[in-house]
């Protein structure tokens, strides 16, 4: 019989599945490391696990003992797991940010989960960094993990992360792409790949907002590089001892829409379901593409599920809310859709308004464009006549250019909906498409509100 013993015996062995759509344009072989299939679901239960282990081992870390950290979400599953195998108590501070599945699914294991605001410096006495110091302070029998700077956070993926790689590739990786955080992941995987081969290029991946790039460019800790951001799991506003800048090539800054738009292209054009931090690993991936060359084997690191982030960038009022999200532009031609394929009706300037009205009646239609010379030269419509006629009778038999008013403003097939509506007035019922054909549709009042219902 094949089983493990408990759950930590099934963390690691992730796959590696070639990335096919989102990357068709890189000459490269793109292979994402998946660790989703972790049993917290992150590449972070490697990581606390190893934390915990190497407490145990050296009396950090007592039994019945209280875990105390500052987490985004992921290291905090990775340490809640192993504290219901292992019988630890967990209290988890972490920020207003992250996403409410993070802290829903952390309760789920019976942890305990302080949320303190994201806009305040690290050392801040109301940051998640600072309350989760404190806490180990008055909690008895307390320890405090301190993924960003703990080396048992590296260690660990220099012992899995990396030789798995290694040996999934046949040691063909030539360029390691990892979304920088605490700074474990790429630390101890790179340090791993480039003692096999140091031609090996790592590649971090940044985010606006955060200190990472312009300290690995300049050497200097620039203040003004910090400022409140949406990407979740990588970035921050201080420098982890856990981020080894030795081993890291070269920094890509991805934009928070630009992470978003590809966490959710990752599910629909490749069928992996992961979440934020992958998102920006996979648009600075295309970014970099010019890095890239036949032959190279590019291993990009999807750290979590997607599940995490339901809420967020799976939410389409959510990606509307702040701009992420490419509304449908509707045009002139969308409202003219249903009856492109009909001749617009017309009607002769020399002609009688009785004939106008016939054909009002025929057509069920409200307006109708004159024609004079062939071309445009009025309009005329019901609420104008039933006005006149009221003040004579014998109006049918009149010419309509004796009545007729303006032509209707004219517009491209490509113009919005919106701007289209504008020109739509109590004094001006309809607007005309020209389309590139060189002929004309009308637009009325109905078109407008058949394309909002």
């Amino acid at each position: 019989m094949k089983y493990a013993n408990n759950i930590l015996e099934t963390i690691g062995n992730t796959p590696m599945v070639k990335i096919n759509k989102l990357t068709k344009d890189i000459p490269a072989l793109v292979l994402a490391k998946v660790e989703t299939t972790n049993p917290g679901n992150s590449i972070k239960d490697r990581m606390a696990l190893k934390m915990i282990e190497d407490a145990e081992k050296d009396g950090r870390l007592k039994p019945g003992g209280t875990i105390i950290e500052g987490t985004s979400g992921n290291t905090g599953m990775g340490l809640a797991i192993a504290s219901v195998i292992k019988g630890y108590k967990c209290i988890f501070t972490s920020t207003d940010k992250q996403s409410k599945e993070k802290f829903d699914a952390l309760r789920a294991f019976g942890a305990e989960v302080i949320v303190c605001p994201t806009n305040v410096d690290p050392e801040d006495p109301r940051s998640y960094y600072s309350v989760s110091s404190r806490l180990e302070k008055e909690v008895p029998n307390s320890w405090k993990p301190n993924q960003y700077d703990n080396p048992s956070n590296a260690q660990a993926h220099y012992e899995s992360t990396g030789p798995e790689i290694w040996e999934q590739t046949d040691g063909k990786i030539t360029h390691l792409v990892v979304g920088v955080g605490t700074g474990g992941t790429i630390s101890g995987t790179a340090k791993y790949l480039k003692e096999k081969n140091p031609n090996i290029k790592v590649l971090g991946i940044d985010t606006y907002g955060s200190v990472f790039k312009k300290y690995k460019e300049t050497g200097d800790f620039d203040k003004n590089e910090i400022y409140p951001y949406i990407t979740e799991g990588i970035g921050e506003d201080f420098l982890p001892q856990n981020v080894d800048f030795s081993l890291i090539d070269h920094f890509e800054k991805v934009t928070d829409k630009d992470a978003a738009i590809y966490t959710r292209a990752i599910a629909r054009e490749e069928g992996i379901f992961v979440g934020n931090s992958a998102g920006s690993a996979m648009a600075g991936v295309l970014q970099m593409k010019h890095m890239f060359k036949e032959g190279d084997v590019v291993v990009v690191i999807f750290h979590d599920h997607g599940t995490r982030y339901l809420g967020k960038m799976f939410n389409d009022e959510w990606m509307r809310d702040r701009g992420f999200l490419e509304v449908e532009r509707k045009t002139a031609r969308d409202l003219i859709a249903e009856h492109i394929d009909k001749p617009m009706v017309t009607i002769g300037s020399g002609e009688l308004i009785g004939h106008a009205v016939a054909k009002m009646k025929k057509f069920d239609i409200s307006q109708i464009p004159v024609i004079k010379d062939d071309v445009i030269a009025g309009s005329i419509d019901e609420s104008k006549i039933f006005q006149l006629l009221v003040e004579d009778p014998k109006l049918l038999d009149k010419k309509i250019d004796e009545i007729m008013g303006d032509p209707y403003p004219v517009v491209s097939e490509e113009t919005a909906t919106s701007d289209v509506s504008k020109l739509i007035t109590k004094d001006t019922p309809a607007v005309l498409v020209k389309l590139h054909s060189g002929k004309y549709h009308i637009v009325t009042k109905y078109d407008i509100i058949s394309s909002i219902a």
